[in-house]
């Protein structure tokens, strides 16, 4: 529970399913529902393979690099840090929609709805980490890896019924649970920042 419990929460917070919807709505912007639900299934398979791939192989490439799991984490910890910024003064959303300039039809679900908007440097960023935190445990990792496909599961049910959410939450409540969700994001990037310094230490 000590492990799932912060995973299940960052995870969350970093693909944040909910805040997907407005933004599924006007990446496929004129597309029919039958159209945005194919889309919607092949940008969350790309965005799970993306994040499943990270926790799995990305310690093998830090190793190859040289770089130590510390230092990661502290990296890590200030670029969540930065999203949650973002998330807080209500900054993310609009460059999320900048970005998200589909050049057609056919790339909508590779980029930008599965990258950068759902599998985007904070979301692997934090699968490295939680990743790190199990230490080689094929138990842990699974466990890992099948809470990304439950929050990719969450985002495709978020894309089913965008529309609706849209309707009932208010862009408001949108903007209420964002920042709640970044001060969140805040705290446990500290955490990842403050373990990576006593690693070091240590």
């Amino acid at each position: 529970m000590q492990t799932l419990i912060p995973a299940f929460v960052t995870l969350f917070v970093v693909i944040d399913p909910i805040a997907m919807g407005p933004m599924f709505l006007g990446v496929t912007k004129g597309l029919t529902q039958k159209s945005r639900r194919i889309v919607g299934l092949e940008a969350c398979v790309i965005a799970f393979l993306v994040l499943a791939g990270a926790a799995l192989f990305a310690d093998r490439l830090l190793a190859a690099l040289g770089i130590s799991l510390s230092a990661f984490r502290i990296a890590g910890g200030l670029l969540l840090f930065a999203i949650a910024f973002e998330m807080v003064f209500e900054r993310r959303t609009p460059r999320k929609l900048h970005d998200a300039t589909p050049e057609g039809l056919s790339k909508i679900a590779a980029f930008p709805l599965a990258v950068p908007l759902m599998a985007g440097p904070g979301a692997i960023t934090a699968c490295v980490l939680l990743a790190g935190r199990a230490d080689g445990n094929w138990l842990t990792l699974g466990v890992l890896i099948g809470l990304i496909a439950f929050m990719f599961v969450l985002c495709y049910l978020v894309f089913l019924s965008a529309s609706t959410i849209e309707k009932i939450i208010g862009q408001r409540g949108l903007n209420i649970f964002g920042r709640l969700l970044g001060v969140l994001l805040a705290a446990l990037a500290v955490q990842y920042v403050a373990d990576g310094v006593l690693a070091l230490k240590g």
